[in-house]
């Protein structure tokens, strides 16, 4: 198989992560860059994804692989990869654009591509995290996604573009396989974080973990909250979610409340299974931050895909390993802390 992989929105913040650490593990792979202002002609190709004709150069180069990370509205990549049976790897959906990416998939009733979603939390590595920890005979109960956000960590365009718009729509999560309706920042909870963080007020947070654990893993109750580092911030959004504020904003006003971006910060979230066998928690600690977590977690699934025989098909980023293989290739990198309890 060819080594040729091509990262559209590779000269954002997390696509030029996945760049690096894609380079620097596998020096053998030739990686280009897909972007709509490219400079340097031998590694960067001008691709527009909201331009479907743009993406025909891509041929020229004989790709095998397209990793998406950048916004693709109208999933233009998604059907040019099934089309021309190249494997396409995005982690970059929210859960409504993941459930119209799998309506576009299921469109073709065949295609020769493996079509890879890492779109879940950090990359859509935390079903993995579950499965990892649990024996496969146990039946999981329910799971439970805690996340802590410093508004000092770096963040792409992507991320708070999808709070401002999702903000103050209703989203679901699953209680006993029923579907129950909430809003981001509401339904305070207290929880102690590990890593020194302790107490915080957790409000409901949407990430494709819930349909994903759900409706493909079959786990009948999932949940996900999420606070700020600052006590302050995160009071004052569920008020402002309380008092229906968002709503009454422009989709321009609330881009500036969710557009800020620091310079770097420590990113932690845990996970909470409750299985017949007892209750397990995962914790998670990247101190360089969500991207370099989510672009490391995207580089494996990459070599998943470029180093195992995996078939034709469509996949969330957890099916492609076995066991303990995603545990082990997070737990192998520098950066990231990993403690089961």
């Amino acid at each position: 198989m060819q080594n040729n992989i091509l990262i559209i929105g590779g000269k954002g913040l997390v696509g030029s992560t996945i760049h690096r650490i894609l380079k620097d593990r596998n020096p053998n792979y030739n990686v280009l860059v897909g972007t709509r202002s490219p400079k340097d002609l031998k590694s960067e190709i001008k691709i527009d994804v909201n331009t479907p004709s743009s993406l025909e150069v891509v041929l020229s180069h004989h790709i095998s692989l397209i990793i998406l990370s950048v916004n693709d509205t109208d999933d233009n990549v998604l059907r040019f990869a099934i089309e021309h049976g190249i494997d396409y790897l995005d982690i970059t959906k929210s859960t409504p654009a993941l459930n119209r990416a799998l309506q576009v998939v299921t469109s073709y009733p065949a295609f020769s591509s493996r079509i890879v979603f890492g779109s879940g939390w950090m990359g859509g590595i935390v079903p993995g995290l579950v499965k990892s920890s649990v024996s496969f005979t146990d039946t999981i109960d329910s799971v439970k996604l805690m996340v802590y956000y410093s508004i000092k960590d770096k963040a792409g365009e992507s991320s708070a573009h999808f709070m401002a718009e999702h903000v103050a729509t209703p989203f679901v999560r699953y209680e006993n396989n029923q579907t129950i309706e909430i809003k981001h920042f509401l339904d305070s909870e207290n929880y102690c974080f590990s890593f020194g963080l302790r107490n915080r007020q957790m409000y409901n947070f949407d990430t494709p973990d819930l349909y994903i654990l759900n409706q493909i893993e079959k786990i009948p109750t999932v949940s996900v909250k999420m606070t700020y580092n600052s006590k302050i911030v995160t009071k004052i959004l569920g008020w402002m979610q309380q008092y229906g504020i968002f709503k009454r904003m422009s989709l321009k006003t609330r881009r500036k409340v969710f557009g800020g971006s620091g310079d770097g910060d420590v990113s932690v979230f845990e996970v909470i299974i409750k299985a017949t066998s007892g209750a397990k928690r995962v914790l998670v600690k990247s101190d360089k931050g969500q991207a370099e977590l989510t672009a490391l977690s995207a580089v494996l699934h990459t070599e998943a895909l470029m180093n195992k025989s995996i078939a034709t098909g469509k996949y969330f980023a957890h099916e492609l390993y076995q066991s303990q293989e995603l545990l082990k290739g997070l737990q192998g990198y520098p950066s990231i802390t990993i403690k089961e309890i």
